[in-house]
This record gives C-alpha cells, structure tokens and sequence, in this order.
C-alpha cells in the first residue's frame, strides 16, 4: 500500500477550517484506491475542542501540540511516506513545515504544496520576494490547488513550480444529500459562512442588503464572527453551524446563497466547497458571478446567478417553491455526474501514481 504524509489545518474538524470537508471527501476516496493516508494536524485554533468528526476508519490521524519541538518531531515522521504533502494555511509554523517537510521525504518520494487558498498565497508571493515558498518551489514535485484555473496554473509556473494541477472542490453523496427539511433553518435566502475581512463586504452587499430590500422575507446567516455584527431585524443569526447539520442547513430555506471572497472572485474558476455541497443536497443555489462558474454549473438552469445585491432580491423575490425544487433538482444532477470526490479522487491517484512512476524510473530528479 501506498503511504501519504498529510500536514495540514484540521481533518478531525471544520471549526473556522472550510478546507475539512475537501480534505475528508479526497482522503476517503483515496483510501479505496488503495492510499494509506496519516493526516498531522496541531493542536490549535479550538479545533480540537470543536471535532465533527471521529478519528476515521480511512486514515490515521495525529494531533500534535502547536510548539515548535512537536512540529520538528512529525515532520521526521515524513521520510516514512511515499508522498508529503504540506497543505497552505496549517496556521502554525507553516514555514518550518514547507522547508522541513521538502528536505525531511526521501529522495524517490513526491514532494507536494497543496494549496488550499491559491489567491491568498499568490498575492503573499507577490508581496515578498523572499517568501519561503518561493526559495521551496524548485524542490516540490507538484503544487495542488483548491481552484483556481488559468491564471493560478499561470502564476505558479511563473514562480519556479514544476507542474501545477486544480483539484477542485466536489461532493461526497455519502455525507451531502438531500434530508428532510428541519424548521431551526427555515428562511426564504440562507447564507453560511465565517465572518472574514475579504468577504464582510460581498456579504453587505450580496446578503445584507438584499434582506434591507425584502423586510418581509426571511433571512438566515450561520458562521463564526456575525455575533458582534449589526444585522437587519429580518436576518437571524446561528453561529458556528456543524458539519453534521449542512444538510438540514441547506434543503430547508427556499434558496441558499454562496459569496465569494474576494480574491477568489477576481480570480476565477474557484467555487467554494459549499457550491458542491448545496447543491449535492439538492438546495437551490444563488451565487454571486464568477469567471469559470459555467464549468460547475449552468447558470438560470441549475444555478441563479446574481452580479449584485438587486439582483439576488429580484431572485428571492421571484423564486417560487416550484422554481427553486426545479434548480436544486437540476444541480444535483450535474454535481452527482460530474462533481464528486470519487472524480476528483481517481484525479488524483492517476497522478500521484504517474508522477512517481516516473521519478523513481529516474526520467527526471
């Protein structure tokens, strides 16, 4: 069996970590095609305090003490892997582990970045030329990325990247699927998502002011950090909502809504893991525009799509019960067909195979 190294954020939870889900669905398929995977992740953030899930049957799990001696102690445990992978934004001692983890794998293993915030790291790249990434890049292998397409592709290669490859987002039928609706989440537009400084003001205008236009409709918003927000008296506001829940959260409201941050909007081609999640539930989706998103799903027929505000209170408004089942019934479909991790999973144990043939035939150092 094939062994990979995994240091990331959090698998055990999706406390202020949206990158748990798309590490779970792709880890759990590769497990059934024959990967053993040990995910390390420190001890930081309340996560650990906030689990969703138990330590799984498809993977080992570590939990490490958020101190230096820890992290230099796991990523010894890196030269025992087959591939080592060091995920972006862990959120401690992400350097030491980029420099440590690249010379700690053996010389016939892969060396991968996986990059779970493309925008975010490309623009940090940009901002520091002496940035730890850019001096590692010429030692990795791979750089993976959540989304991003084109221009990401682009960007890395620029850097020094050997090869970058999107694994973009999907769904796990298994987890995400439609459920019987639960009345803590009715509403007529619901929006579920952390409270982050790129985002607070695509929220205002794509969810916030649309509740101001329709004072007569409910609205819902889950996620850490609206509690200190002022809200419209027709918005009610849930706080960190479990991972467990996302089904109910997204089946019950008449239409669910998904915001990109900002970076990832100017970027393109990076839909967020709730788009696949939703609308795997069979949820009526409305997002905001972004280049690439015809590559997910077909707007008007299996999405609603909104450049503003105004435009997501005409669609709340006009969307009847009979519309909105239709679109969700319409997404499911192509997310189901085209969109699952067991796509993204065979996506990437092709590759992964590939490239290590390959290294280890020595047609490339």
């Amino acid at each position: 069996m094939s062994t990979i190294a995994f240091y990331g954020s959090s698998l055990l939870s999706s406390y202020w970590n949206g990158a748990a889900t798309y590490y779970r669905g792709l880890i759990r398929d590769l497990a059934g095609r024959g990967w053993h995977t040990t995910f390390y992740e420190p001890d930081a953030f309340d996560r650990q305090q906030h689990r969703d899930i138990d330590p799984p049957d498809w993977a080992a799990v570590t939990v490490y003490p958020a101190t230096e001696e820890a992290a230099r102690a796991v990523i010894a445990e890196a030269a025992r892997a087959d591939v080592v992978v060091k995920a972006s934004g862990v959120g401690v001692f992400d350097d030491l582990l980029l420099e440590g983890l690249a010379a700690a794998a053996r010389p016939d293993a892969l060396r991968l970045f996986w990059d779970v915030d493309a925008p975010a790291t490309l623009a940090d790249l940009r901002s520091a030329p002496d940035h730890p990434l850019r001096r590692t890049l010429p030692a990795l292998d791979l750089v993976l990325t959540y989304g991003g397409g084109p221009p990401v592709i682009e960007a890395y290669e620029a850097f020094g990247a050997r090869r970058c490859i999107p694994i973009y987002n999907a769904v796990d039928p298994d987890t995400h699927h439609p459920v019987p609706p639960d009345p803590r989440f009715a509403a007529d537009l619901s929006f579920l998502g952390n409270r982050l400084p790129d985002r607070e003001a695509r929220v205002e205008e794509f969810f916030l002011r649309p509740a101001e236009r329709l004072a007569d409709r409910a609205f819902l918003i889950g996620g850490n950090g609206w509690d200190s927000r002022a809200l419209p008296g027709n918005v009610r506001h849930l706080g960190h909502v479990s991972t467990r829940d996302h089904n109910a959260f997204n089946v019950t409201p008449r239409a669910v809504l998904n915001i990109a941050r900002d970076s990832m909007a100017a970027t393109g081609w990076s839909p967020a893991t709730r788009v696949f999640e939703a609308a795997g539930a069979g949820a009526c989706l409305i997002t905001d525009a972004w280049t690439g998103l015809d590559m997910f799903l077909t707007p008007d027929e299996e999405v609603l799509v909104a450049r503003d505000g105004a435009d997501v209170a005409a669609h709340v408004a006009a969307l009847t019960p009979e519309r909105a089942a239709a679109i969700g019934a319409a997404g499911r479909r192509r997310i189901l067909a085209e969109h699952t991790y067991a796509r993204r999973g065979a996506q990437v144990d092709a590759l992964l195979r590939a490239e290590l043939a390959e290294k280890r035939a020595g047609r490339r150092a």
